[in-house]
């Protein structure tokens, strides 16, 4: 007698799903599993696990390993499912924006914890260099209800993402996109600062450390959002330079910086000592650096 083959429940799929990706070495391969199966069915991760034992139909297996096969060539799980989850906000994303990262959220949570403790600051005027996907931008818009700010990228994919999100998050009336290159952007801006604060993610990786990324990220991410030169500092340089013409006096630049890169920001921005002081690094969650920090003295 032909033995019946056993239906791929949402639990069977998942425990093979799981063990596929490990085998592939892909990170969190059990998360990534969840993600692509609730992205499939449309629902709440919760919602795979009251449905343990729900066989799936034919249609929903076929999108489902075809996902799968893409994620085992590590094709990041943001890209295939076009969302990433970034300080409590869901936000679009796709392929030619780079996907937000935990370490970033210590950039956000400096911005908001200067803003909250400084008097003059609690309904500040920011600009959001380098947005990307809105992120940074987004977060301190929905976090600070009386800050208003100017989010800027150069990457016309970027520029598309960062209006959906707007828009879906409901904060046009407080977040104003420019197209352009870091503050030329500003020349036709309604309203051009000066700024209380700015904030930035830019490119930060060296030249010649793309070669040796994991390829999730060296293959899929843009490697324009990601080249910050021979040093990994040039953004930061170029910001540190034409940011005095556009913060108000006490104002901060903050920017995320790479976690081996801590000493040589510091020393970048006190050579600029003419115009900021109070240059520090703070580190991120894990421990490491990742924001570099300074204050206008003068112009």
């Amino acid at each position: 007698m032909e033995q019946k083959q056993q239906p791929w429940t949402i639990g069977r799929i998942l425990e093979w799903t799981t063990g596929f990706l490990q085998r592939k070495e892909v990170d969190s391969p059990r998360l990534s599993a969840e993600l692509l199966l609730a992205h499939v069915l449309d629902v709440p991760r919760i919602k795979l696990y009251t449905d343990y034992k729900r066989p799936l139909v034919e249609s929903e297996l076929a999108a489902y390993r075809e996902l799968v096969r893409r994620a085992g060539e590590h094709e990041p799980i943001a890209y295939l499912t076009g969302k990433a989850h970034f300080f409590n906000l869901e936000l679009e994303i796709r392929r030619g924006v780079l996907i937000p990262r935990p370490d970033t959220e210590t950039l956000v949570e400096t911005a908001l914890t200067f803003c909250r403790n400084t008097p003059g600051f609690e309904a500040p005027h920011v600009l959001d260099l380098c947005t990307g996907s809105g992120c940074v931008a987004l977060a301190i818009a929905r976090h600070l209800p009386q800050s208003v700010v100017t989010a800027v990228d150069i990457d016309d994919v970027a520029i598309e993402v960062a209006g959906k999100n707007i828009s879906s998050l409901k904060l046009e009336s407080r977040v104003h996109l420019l197209k352009g290159n870091l503050f030329a952007a500003l020349e036709s801006a309604v309203d051009p600062g000066p700024f209380h604060l700015i904030v930035a993610n830019p490119p930060y990786i060296r030249s010649a450390d793309i070669a040796t990324l994991d390829r999730s990220v060296r293959d899929f991410e843009p490697i324009r959002a990601l080249d910050g030169g021979p040093d990994g500092l040039g953004f930061h340089r170029r910001i540190l330079q034409e940011a005095p013409q556009h913060l108000l006096p006490g104002g901060r630049v903050m920017m995320e910086i790479a976690y081996d890169q801590g000493q040589a920001a510091l020393e970048l921005a006190r050579g600029f000592s003419a115009s900021f002081s109070d240059a520090s690094i703070l580190k991120d969650a894990a421990g490491h650096d990742r924001v570099l920090t300074c204050s206008l003295t003068s112009l």
